[in-house]
């Protein structure tokens, strides 16, 4: 098995420091960090959210593949960054106003920089003004998280707030979390509704025009 297929069952599998040793042996073969990247994490955690999607994983495996898929980033972001690769595209996330519900969210973010996205994660309880605040012309997609009942109204309330400052009609809403449902997005006027951390990942990548 080659080094970028035990990258991948190390990714999925959640052994974070033998992943971090399989990409270093990957840069010393000169493997290019691009596929170091598309054949060797991607694969591995599109495998996670696969298994996780038909009930074979859960939270904890998800918390697993996703520190070890974080320490690979880390190691790969300087040579991509060597190297002029672009993201895909850039996305907002944040967990709606009143709500401190976090663990979702992050692996959202995680799954979308697997993906190849550029993310800037805002945290939790974050103001619809917060938001409209940091979406500048490098924004594509804004994604709201939110866990609590009591909470969900300020995912329409962002998105208000995005349509009045004039940003609506250029970025892509995606929601989700425990409380959101297909009816709440439709209601609430965002584009897409990631029903858990893969699919919305793979969602995005679809407004991007990049579907996997």
């Amino acid at each position: 098995m080659d080094v970028l297929n035990r990258l991948t069952e190390q990714i999925y599998l959640g052994q974070q420091d033998r992943v971090r040793e399989l990409v270093q042996e990957a840069i010393e073969n000169d493997i290019a960090v691009s596929r170091i990247l598309t054949q060797g994490l991607i694969p591995g955690m599109d495998i996670v959210g696969e298994k996780f999607q038909v009930g074979e994983y859960f939270i904890p495996n998800m918390l697993l593949a996703a520190r070890a898929m974080k320490g690979a980033l880390e190691m790969l972001q300087p040579l991509l960054a060597e190297t002029g690769a672009k993201p895909v595209g850039k996305v907002v996330i944040g967990t709606v106003k009143g709500d401190l519900h976090d663990i979702g969210k992050n692996l959202v973010r995680i799954m979308l920089e697997g993906k190849g996205f550029e993310v800037l994660d805002l945290g939790m309880d974050i103001s619809p003004e917060k938001f409209v605040e940091v979406v500048d012309e490098t924004v594509d997609i804004v994604g709201l998280s939110c866990l609590l009942s009591t909470t969900a109204p300020f995912i329409r309330d962002t998105i208000e707030a995005l349509d009045k400052a004039g940003l609506r009609d250029r970025i892509k809403v995606i929601v989700g979390g425990g409380v959101v449902t297909q009816k709440i997005a439709d209601d609430f006027g965002a584009d897409v509704y990631g029903q858990d951390a893969a699919w919305g990942a793979t969602k995005a990548l679809e407004l991007m025009g990049g579907a996997q």
